[in-house]
């Protein structure tokens, strides 16, 4: 759910994942953390979880 929210927010409304934490005053690094421990890792590339 965490993955799939952020996503959304990422593809809808931010450029990057600093700019999405920075905007809603999430730490970037427990998201991550998160996000890995599931299975998933951020592309800046395509500016997503996968």
């Amino acid at each position: 759910m965490l993955m799939s929210f952020i996503n959304m927010k990422l593809r809808d409304f931010y450029p990057s994942l600093d700019a999405l934490c920075e905007d809603m005053g999430l730490d970037r690094n427990e998201i991550e953390t998160s996000l890995k421990e599931a299975g998933y890792e951020y592309s800046r590339k395509n500016n997503r979880f996968w």
